[in-house]
């Protein structure tokens, strides 16, 4: 499987960026301060040559990514886990590796599962493992959804209410998704380009980040927990959408953890520990 090795220092520049993008005082985290989990996304971008993207606007596969020969991807979900903190300022090295290709066949048609690992090392040390899934579909257009086609408040995907759930919201704009995109040096285009999201991969509007999602109920979770969180597994369910708000819901006696769109259906549930 293939292997790729990135380092550098983690300079405190992308994670104070991450904090004014969650509308906190950058200044709030700096130099020799602990790496929040999950926020390594921030770092090790690679730049990529105009002529080495493709048509959606990631770096063509086939060097690292493997060709599945199909063009849509989308992040589907994964697991951390925090082994000892990263510090800001400090360097850094990201080992990563494809562990798994898996096709499948769903409603939608072929599906193509990449599993890739990752190890965040200081030191020599490990400090985040990190397993991430990526999956590949088809060129048919979907259905584009609108408000009348979205599940209703009633469906059974609906997460049900209950007592001593915290709950936040967050109204990701188009402006948080180019700031976003801009932070994980990430081109694709369904976040940013209206027309090509609507017209060619026939979604109704601009599309949530998958990482940025869980990095939000992360950093929900890390605030109302008790203790450092140790680990997070989640999994992309369903789409959400610029200028649309999403409810975040915690369930401390179980640590399950969910963005909920606008109709109360689960788009993304994980579990803290």
């Amino acid at each position: 499987m293939n292997t790729r090795v990135r380092a550098e220092v983690l300079s405190p520049w992308p994670a104070q960026a991450m904090q004014a993008l969650l509308d906190r005082d950058p200044a709030g985290i700096g130099e020799d301060d602990p790496l929040p989990l999950g926020w390594h996304w921030l770092y090790f971008r690679k730049p990529v040559r105009t002529s080495s993207l493709g048509p959606d606007g990631h770096e063509r596969r086939g060097s690292f990514m493997p060709e599945t020969g199909l063009p849509r991807r989308m992040w589907a979900g994964g697991a951390l886990r925090s082994l000892r903190p990263a510090r800001i300022g400090a360097r850094a090295q990201l080992r990563s590796r494809v562990r798994g290709v898996e096709e499948k066949r769903g409603k939608s048609g072929r599906l193509v599962f990449v599993t890739v690992g990752h190890t965040l090392l200081q030191d020599g040390d490990a400090c985040v493992e990190e397993e991430q899934v990526i999956v590949y579909r088809d060129a048919e257009r979907r259905a584009a959804s609108g408000p009348e086609s979205a599940a209703p408040r009633g469906n059974p995907d609906a997460a049900p209410a209950v007592p001593n759930a915290w709950t936040e919201t967050f109204l990701p704009t188009t402006v948080t998704l180019f700031q976003f995109s801009a932070l994980t040096y990430n081109g694709h285009r369904i976040h940013y380009d209206h027309p090509y999201v609507t017209e060619r991969e026939g979604y109704r509007g601009l599309l949530v980040h998958g990482p940025l999602t869980a990095l939000l109920l992360l950093d929900a979770a890390r605030r109302h927990a008790r203790a450092p969180l140790s680990r997070f597994c989640y999994r992309a369910r369903a789409p959400l959408f610029a200028d649309e708000p999403i409810t975040l819901v915690g369930r401390p006696e179980s640590g399950v953890v969910e963005a909920l769109d606008p109709t109360g259906a689960v788009a993304m549930r994980g579990r803290v520990v």
